[in-house]
């Protein structure tokens, strides 16, 4: 029993005195952005901090992500390297690391889940002066759910004390609003306005697909910090792109023309609704329209997501499904309206057979969507098709 107490007062003082040098650094960095909600924080994380480097602020950023990194502020990534699995306590140590830079800012992606460790990681880690939520939506309902308005509670755990927070999210914030009023905090909206003042000049200007809200978003925290918008979207378009960023890449093969649309990292129904419009719009000429559905067996929520959103992606011929608990999909579509021979399954298939069945499935010419989850098949397929491939940004 005296070990055991011993123990417990070791760790209590530890932890105490982790928290006084936390506080510590944090005083040394006058400017905390913390990013979070549901899509987007990984490429909304890397626009402000390139914002804040154009507008002459030393700035470091953490991406959590599909890849994690420790951005400097020249703009140079490290990896971050993990043993085991990942754990907020990674920010204290981000944190820490900072000290070595004598900088301005810090802009951390939000890598809580929780709603719990979502309030710990900002309250008592970050404290943040300047909090961000992307948008709400339905993703990851199997912790933060199990509807959006639970997800919004779970994300208004990151709204900070007397500071900013600033959404592009505009349907889905009373909570959020209601937290800022509790915490006396300022509350800033991007407005409709901001999002279709992203001109399509500005938008040609990034080397990927960057979502037009991500920007005004962005744009409106660099506002914030007295950066003019000419400035802030300049600093954006240098800015290197999450492994996760929704690409465009064209091959030809054997006289096919083939649209590979790599948008793995999405996730949940309202990016993909966005991004099969957009896509279809600019592709409408193509011969065939294939959606490579990437599953996960521990993913099975987005799964019959993304299985009932089927009917809605309008004149989709295939469905390809790879990975793992392909059939909580191919149920869920089918259930939605979906005829079977829509439907494609290639389980445990190696990726050039993958990419075989595409070019067969493709006729003379097609846009393919990758969508579900960026990990496993889907990462293979993607190099695959990236080493054949000239990009169109």
């Amino acid at each position: 029993m005296w070990v055991l107490l011993g123990l417990l007062i070791i760790i209590v003082i530890f932890l105490v005195i982790e928290s006084v040098i936390n506080n510590r650094q944090l005083k040394k960095i006058p400017i905390r952005i913390y990013v979070n909600g549901t899509r987007g924080k990984s490429s909304v994380t890397r626009l402000i901090a390139a914002s804040l480097r154009a507008g002459g602020l030393r700035t470091i950023a953490k991406t959590t992500g599909s890849s994690p990194r420790f951005i400097l502020p020249d703009g140079t990534e490290n990896l971050i390297r993990r043993l085991g699995q990942p754990s907020i306590s990674e920010q204290v140590k981000i944190i820490r690391w900072t000290r070595d830079y004598q900088i301005d800012a810090l802009v951390i992606e939000c890598m809580a889940l929780q709603p719990y460790t979502q309030w710990i990681s900002e309250h008592k880690m970050v404290r943040s002066t300047i909090g961000v939520c992307t948008n709400v939506r339905a993703d990851h309902l199997d912790v933060m759910g199990p509807t959006v308005d639970d997800v919004e509670k779970a994300l208004a755990g990151t709204v900070p004390d007397g500071g900013i927070f600033v959404t592009a999210e505009r349907s889905q914030n009373k909570v959020l609003q209601q937290a800022c009023k509790d915490n006396k905090t300022e509350f800033h909206a991007v407005s409709e306005a901001e999002v279709e003042a992203v001109t399509p000049q500005e938008l040609a200007g990034f080397s990927y697909f960057e979502h037009a809200e991500n920007i005004a978003l962005a744009v409106k925290v660099a506002g914030l910090l007295n950066i003019d918008r000419e400035t802030a979207i300049k600093g954006m378009q240098t800015a290197t792109p999450d492994i996760g960023a929704l690409r465009l890449s064209e091959l030809s093969f054997h006289g096919r023309r083939v649209i590979w649309v790599n948008a793995l990292a999405a996730n949940d129904p309202d990016s993909y609704r966005i991004i099969w419009a957009s896509v279809s719009s600019r592709y409408s000429d193509v011969d065939k329209r294939i959606v490579v559905v990437n599953c996960r067996q521990d993913r099975p929520d987005r799964s019959r997501q993304l299985g009932e959103l089927a009917p809605e992606m309008k004149g989709v011929d295939t469905f390809l499904l790879i990975g793992t608990g392909t059939e909580i999909f191919a149920r869920a579509a089918t259930k939605s309206g979906i005829e079977v021979n829509k439907l494609y399954t290639m389980v445990g298939e190696r990726t050039e057979r993958i990419f075989e069945r595409i070019i067969a499935l493709s006729g003379s010419s097609s846009v393919v969507l990758g969508a579900g989850n960026i990990k496993g098949d889907g990462m293979l397929l993607d190099e695959f098709i990236k080493n054949r491939t000239f990009s169109h940004g």
